[in-house]
């Protein structure tokens, strides 16, 4: 396209009017809510000087907690996104009773106040839990360790993995998979080249979600995590305490690592998702 041509298609209107309206409230709506606050995320570190964030986010207490945060809300990504593909097939490929009512327990997360599910949570998987006591014996502990944050991620992450892969399922035509067996494709056949191509994509993106909400994940995590330094030690945690220490440069410090890492993963992530559907198509 030559460059008379794009002019050309700037200067003539548009077929559906009201461009500009729109776009100036978008981007006034976006300037005011998600870039202002980010900016001034960004901008807040430096009024003690490089060296201090230097010093805060090269501690070992920092890379402890941001290992733990980010490395626990990866697997429990990473988990929900197999166990979830599996919730979602079962949910719309088969018909059973109670389904609706196992349907409605999916969203629970949501609606549950976090800290609520994390006091749930620790007297379930404490030593003297339901679940707990039946490892103790074994000298296994779930809650107040990593394991126990990993659990808290999986719990608050597993909904956006489930609704995120179902509606493609709803809408996915069974002609394909019935044009497979006829030319002689068994079922694991038919589903690695029928089926999960198709469904890859939202499986991408429920695993985005997931691992989004995990990394910022704060009430249920803290009352299952035993909040150890150097062991079970949250990033958003030691946000909090930074705060609580009147550290607000070493607070938005920590802030601004997680929100670059979570930006450059996620951009990967959606990267990698719109190949799978170009090459789908």
């Amino acid at each position: 396209m030559t460059a008379a041509s794009r002019l050309r298609r700037l200067v003539e209107p548009s077929a559906l009017p009201g461009l500009g309206p729109t776009l100036g409230f978008t981007l006034v709506y976006l300037s005011f809510f998600v870039l202002l606050p980010l900016s001034a995320l960004a901008l807040r570190p430096w009024e003690l000087g490089f060296d201090h964030v230097r010093d805060v986010l090269t501690s070992e207490r920092t890379l402890a907690a941001l290992q733990l945060s980010f490395g626990a809300a990866f697997l429990a990504a990473c988990i929900n996104a197999v166990f979830g593909t599996i919730v979602a097939w079962v949910l719309v490929r088969y018909d059973f009773p109670g389904r609706r009512l196992l349907d409605a327990f999916i969203d629970l997360p949501f609606a549950l106040p976090t800290a609520v599910a994390g006091i749930a949570l620790a007297a379930i998987y404490a030593p003297n839990g339901l679940v707990g006591a039946l490892f103790a014996p074994y000298d296994i502990r779930i809650a107040f360790t990593p394991l126990g944050v990993m659990i808290a991620l999986i719990f608050v992450g597993f909904p956006f993995v489930v609704r995120s892969i179902q509606p493609v399922l709803e809408d996915f035509e069974t002609e394909a998979e019935e044009a497979a067996a006829t030319l002689g494709a068994n079922r694991l056949q038919t589903i690695h080249r029928v089926i999960l191509p198709a469904i890859t994509p939202s499986i991408l993106a429920g695993f985005s979600l997931a691992f989004a909400r995990a990394v910022g994940e704060y009430g249920s995590v803290i009352f299952i995590a035993g909040n150890i330094p150097m062991v079970s030690e949250i990033a958003p945690l030691l946000i909090v305490i930074r705060l609580e220490e009147f550290d607000y440069a070493g607070a938005a410090a920590v802030g601004l690592i997680m929100l670059s890492i979570s930006f450059v993963l996620l951009l990967l992530l959606n990267a990698l998702q719109s190949h799978i559907a170009r090459r789908g198509r």
